[in-house]
């Protein structure tokens, strides 16, 4: 149980992740090889839906290795030129679900592009429709451990990569986007996801993180032990002589390292009650974040993370920034109190 000391010790937490020396190196050069492949595209079919204020597009865009990676493209009908752009990621086992999901974003007026993560989709929400045709080594049944005996075969590789590419091509559609104004969000998963390209694309507007997954990994799975991050400790579990060589590749895809990177104005939030990716993974994050950010963190909330509570703060900071000039992102407050949060609530 929590009590009125455990948040202002959870804030004062800083984790003792260190990244790999050639963190830089290993990144630079995979986003080189795979943009030196093939220039950024965005592919679009129109989609019959029967909505009436939607416009609803089904898209494909190069991703690592040139292989396709399916989204969907989702904008407002009436709109007078380019619009600011919201590059969503999903949730673990989740996918790009179905064409009238989703329409919050395009519904306030920006061109929102929600990008499956390759190879899953068959879990929850409708499904993805982008295999991942790269195999991998013995591997716990998910994805958490699939190619994770060396950096260049995670499957997280070329997950971000994907990730990145999807803001690429969503940027070279000038006809439909304002590539100044690109936002990325995304709920655990896909907040993790969203961290990582924050800290890979040196020019984003903003980032919502939204319980974000895969940051400071390895204390995250001393803390929990729900899935996801259950299926390390159980493939952990069977190849004991992994331990070190595990978390030496998991190092590569610490969110805490892209956080150091990136420079977009961020929101963050987590449940104070979350056991699928604990609050302090994500302070540990919002800490290591190199921009402006601000974070909430929901005191009876778990893995949701506010919520649509939380996704209007996020939409009303986003409109003042993508949609003006204005700069609504203040300095962070002090580590939140119990009296704080009551003036918040």
């Amino acid at each position: 149980m929590l009590s009125e000391q455990d948040v202002p010790e959870l804030f004062a937490y800083r984790s003792a992740y260190r990244e790999p020396a050639d963190f830089d190196t290993f990144w630079k050069g995979t986003l080189a090889e795979t943009r030196a492949g093939q220039e950024a595209s965005l592919d679009l079919t129109e989609v019959a839906t029967g909505l009436e204020t939607v416009d609803v597009f089904d898209a494909v865009l190069p991703g690592f290795a040139g292989h396709p990676v399916r989204a969907w493209l989702r904008m407002p009908r009436r709109r007078g030129g380019p619009l600011p752009a919201v590059v969503q990621f999903h949730g673990y086992g989740s996918g790009r679900g179905a064409p009238i999901d989703d329409l919050l974003w395009a519904s306030a007026g920006y061109a929102h592009l929600l990008v499956d993560a390759r190879g899953q989709g068959g879990a929850w929400a409708g499904g993805g429709a982008t295999p991942d045709p790269v195999g991998s080594g013995p591997a716990h049944p998910g994805f958490l451990t699939r190619g994770i005996e060396d950096k260049d075969t995670y499957v997280y590789r070329r997950v971000f990569t994907d990730a990145v590419r999807a803001v690429d091509a969503l940027r070279a559609r000038t006809d439909l986007v304002d590539p100044e104004r690109v936002a990325v969000v995304g709920p655990s998963q896909g907040g993790g996801i969203a961290l990582a390209v924050a800290g890979l694309v040196p020019d984003l507007a903003a980032a919502h993180f939204q319980s974000p997954f895969l940051c400071d990994i390895r204390h995250a799975t001393r803390l929990t032990s729900a899935e996801p991050y259950a299926e390390i400790v159980g493939y952990l579990a069977a190849r004991r002589d992994l331990v070190e060589q595990t978390f030496d590749t998991l190092g590569y895809f610490d969110g805490l390292a892209f956080a150091r990177r990136a420079n977009a104005p961020a929101w963050f939030s987590a449940g104070l009650r979350d056991e699928v990716c604990p609050a302090v993974t994500a302070i540990a994050a919002y800490h290591a974040y190199a921009g402006q950010k601000e974070l909430r963190l929901w005191e009876f909330n778990g893995h949701d993370a506010g919520g649509p509570e939380d996704l209007a703060i996020a939409l009303g900071a986003f409109g003042a920034l993508l949609k003006t000039s204005s700069h609504p992102l203040v300095q962070p407050s002090p580590a939140p109190t119990a009296s704080s949060r009551k003036k918040e609530q």
